[in-house]
């Protein structure tokens, strides 16, 4: 007789389950038998997910962190609670500092047995930097209202619908010569699967994992030179690099409507890889995969000729 996944049957509310992350992470919970509450400012972004649930499976709420009533109502029922909301728009450190521990204390209060808050490697209350400093008094907070929580720390999470490899991407796909910022900082890339396994074997066995902080890189680092090069060579294409001074870097992230934010530039520039000593991957029992894994299958589409070119055109032919 198969054994019951420790999830199944069990309400899991995940805040900020409409994003990127969010939605990988939902998958993972549905796959174990869980039964799925998105919640978010946007929960319709999720109903791509409806196939994938059983009847009564999974739930969509509309939520305001900064509404108790709205954090009352999203928490009600939940065995389990996933925080995972993160931008770089706004209050940040009350949107992902005050605001995580106030949901932390409603779960809390509402009866949920598990808690997972994911921060980000460089988390920092005595940063300079916002996002930093949000995230970091998210973790703390959480953990004064929720002892018992699971404060999960990722690197810069790619999969093939990011935001991230395929802004470098397109931009490697048009322009024959780029400038790289930060081309020596070290990057220590994580597959979106690989995080959501994470969450989900955090929120599986609370007694193990709560009360713990787990740093999440893939296994190989990379700078950024490395990883433009990277993915030009998954395209196929011979482009140009151009490595940009820091101070430029600086000045450009500052302007209006450049892709980057200071605080992004900031985060960037320090690098994003695991401390040592931090516990990972293998204390939760996973194996992260590397980029390579995945990077020229997902180039495809950006060839000249897609499937069509080079590499890819041999693997049709034959």
């Amino acid at each position: 007789m198969a054994r019951t996944h420790p999830l199944s049957g069990k309400l899991v509310t995940v805040v900020g389950g409409s994003g990127f992350l969010g939605q990988y992470v939902a998958q993972a919970l549905l796959e174990r038998g869980a039964r799925v509450r998105i919640a978010g400012r946007n929960p319709e972004k999720a109903f791509r997910l409806k196939p994938l649930a059983n009847l009564g499976q999974l739930q969509f709420a509309r939520c305001d962190l900064g509404n108790a009533a709205s954090r009352k109502a999203v928490v009600d029922g939940a065995d389990a609670v996933v925080n995972l909301v993160g931008s770089f728009e706004g209050d940040l450190v009350a949107l992902m500092g005050k605001q995580a521990g106030m949901l932390a204390a409603e779960a809390r209060a509402a009866g949920a047995s598990a808690f997972v808050q994911v921060s980000a490697i460089g988390a920092d209350e005595a940063s300079a930097v916002d996002y930093a400093r949000g995230k970091a008094m998210g973790e703390r907070l959480v953990l004064e209202a929720f002892p018992g929580a699971t404060v999960i720390r990722p690197s810069i999470v790619f999969g093939k619908d990011d935001n991230f490899l395929n802004m470098f991407a397109g931009l490697i796909a048009m322009m024959p010569v780029l400038p790289v910022f930060g081309p020596d900082a070290p990057l220590q890339p994580v597959f979106v699967d690989d995080v959501a396994e994470a969450v989900a074997a955090a929120l599986a066995d609370p007694a193990k994992h709560g009360g713990k902080t787990y740093e999440l890189g893939g296994p190989e680092v990379l700078t950024m030179m490395e990883l433009n090069r990277r993915i030009a060579d998954a395209q196929e294409r011979k482009r140009g690099f151009i490595a940009v001074p820091d101070g430029v870097s600086g000045v450009f992230a500052a302007l209006p409507g450049t892709p980057m934010s200071s605080d992004q530039w900031a985060l960037l520039k320090g690098g994003n890889v695991v401390a040592p000593g931090a516990l990972g991957f293998d204390k939760l029992g996973i194996a992260p995969r590397p980029l390579g894994l995945f990077l020229d299958r997902w180039m495809v589409r950006y060839r000249k000729h897609g499937r069509f070119t080079g590499r890819a055109a041999e693997r049709v032919i034959s």
